[in-house]
């Protein structure tokens, strides 16, 4: 079990460091536009990656999970009929979408935001989504194989390309805005290249009308599912500012992207989580397994919670100061995508018993949720009201999915262990709020009393830290 987790560890660190440069890159650009872009023209991009972002949902039709799914178990077919359905699936109903987005731009210019004159802007976007969609199964087929060097490198090779084009294209071409969607469609079609080594030699033409039904049975309460999680993410923006003023939703959406520190951190666990359950499923200790990473994962999170609010001031000043007046909600936002990554966790007895179809009700209530409690809340607790209605959405979502998965697929999490950790990390922070402290000596001292109640109530054993430590080192 312990060279287990260390695998996982290790697969877990590479997408980590993948990520964050990747996120770094990226990074970079916000102000590279905002000295080059005028701020109503970037506004109308911002727009498009917000369409882009829902719109993925209805390209991918949830098969990249459909893939993992069948592929690690080939139930039904071969491994190359496992890759070929779901790749030209998401690649034909890609080029459908895209083909309208394509030839009828006028259509989707009101919900673009888009003029006449700027038609071009919805073509690229539709070429942009076409290729995006289709890199998704063979991305995902290299974290299946446990690739995760080769996925990040080209992850990477991704955002190079889209910081280079975008520079040569605004500095030296003196384009417009049409250079950030080129730029992106670069990237996307250079990363479709790349993959291509991996995509030819697994295809098989031959259709497969068992797996193609068993496929879409699985995949497509995903795309539901997927509709209500964006919505947890970005409904509050809005409500809040319906509700508040400009400078106040400004402030709170600034604030929130300081919540990436613990997003980063799920979705480079959930990179490695998935094929290793997956890949996993047959070990007798199977169960004993998930529920200790699930422990460790909580651990860590808990950890990266504490560390950020307690060194957050800091943290502040690297990103600038308009942060600094909501910077009381990170704490509840970072909390908030730390159940998000415990709903994670609890995936596979989903996957497993092939029970998807309770996805779109979980996400569904989670969703009705946090509109409802960011109608109930802003009004009385302003930007705490929206946090916290993120943290109770994440939370219905994570209580929900344990109570489905475990009456298909039991297993015996630590569950005292895991509530004591959320606690104990809250009330730590709470504190250290509540006192005001800013002595960096009484700041180590919280982070060390966490680490040493982990081993003092026996959360974590020295034996078995010391055990992956040593084959980290072979």
């Amino acid at each position: 079990m312990i060279s287990k987790i260390k695998s996982l560890s290790k697969d877990t660190l590479i997408y980590g460091t993948g990520t964050m440069v990747a996120r770094f890159l990226n990074f970079l650009l916000v102000p590279f536009y905002t000295n080059f872009i005028p701020p109503a023209e970037y506004g109308v991009i911002s727009n498009i990656f917000a369409y882009i972002a829902i719109l993925n949902v209805f390209f991918s039709l949830g098969l990249e999970s459909g893939f993992f799914r069948f592929s690690a178990f080939l139930e039904v077919g071969d491994k190359k009929e496992n890759f070929s359905i779901p790749f030209f699936t998401v690649a034909i109903n890609s080029l459908l979408l895209s083909s309208l987005i394509f030839f009828v731009p006028g259509l989707f210019a009101p919900i673009f935001s888009v003029t006449e004159a700027n038609y071009d802007l919805i073509k690229y976007t539709a070429l942009i989504l076409f290729f995006d969609a289709i890199v998704l199964v063979p991305f995902a087929n290299l974290r299946l194989n446990k690739k995760p060097v080769k996925f990040s490198v080209i992850k990477i090779i991704n955002i190079v390309v889209n910081v280079l084009m975008n520079i040569l294209l605004i500095v030296v071409f003196k384009f417009g805005i049409e250079a950030i969607l080129i730029s992106n469609l670069v990237a996307s079609v250079i990363t479709f290249i790349v993959l291509l080594p991996d995509i030819i030699p697994n295809i098989k033409l031959k259709f497969n009308r068992k797996l193609f039904d068993e496929l879409i049975k699985f995949s497509l309460p995903y795309i539901p599912a997927g509709i209500s999680a964006n919505i947890i993410q970005v409904i509050n923006r809005p409500l809040m500012l319906y509700l508040t003023d400009e400078s106040t939703t400004g402030i709170f959406t600034a604030n929130y992207k300081l919540g990436i520190i613990m997003m980063i951190f799920v979705t480079m666990f959930d990179f490695a989580w998935r094929p290793f359950f997956l890949n996993n499923a047959k070990d007798p200790e199977a169960k004993k397994l998930f529920s200790k990473v699930t422990t460790i994962f909580v651990v860590t999170g808990s950890l990266i919670c504490l560390v950020t609010s307690v060194f957050l001031n800091d943290i502040i000043l690297i990103f600038g100061s308009s942060y600094r007046t909501g910077q009381y909600i990170v704490p509840v936002i970072l909390l908030a995508y730390l159940f998000n990554g415990i709903y994670v966790n609890l995936m596979p007895g989903i996957y497993f018993k092939k029970k998807t179809k309770y996805l779109p009700y979980i996400t569904g209530v989670a969703a009705i949720a946090n509109v409802i409690c960011n109608l109930l809340l802003i009004p009385h607790f302003n930007m705490m009201g929206a946090a916290i209605s993120t943290l109770i959405s994440y939370i219905i979502m994570a209580v929900c999915l344990y109570f489905v998965s475990q009456k298909y697929y039991k297993i015996d999490y630590e569950i005292g262990k895991i509530l004591f950790l959320i606690f104990f990390v809250s009330i730590l922070i709470s504190g250290f709020y509540y006192l005001d402290i800013h002595n960096l000596f009484f700041k180590l001292l919280i982070i060390v009393i966490f680490v040493s109640s982990v081993f003092i109530v026996k959360i974590l054993k020295f034996d078995s830290l010391k055990q992956i430590f040593v084959l980290s080192k072979k």
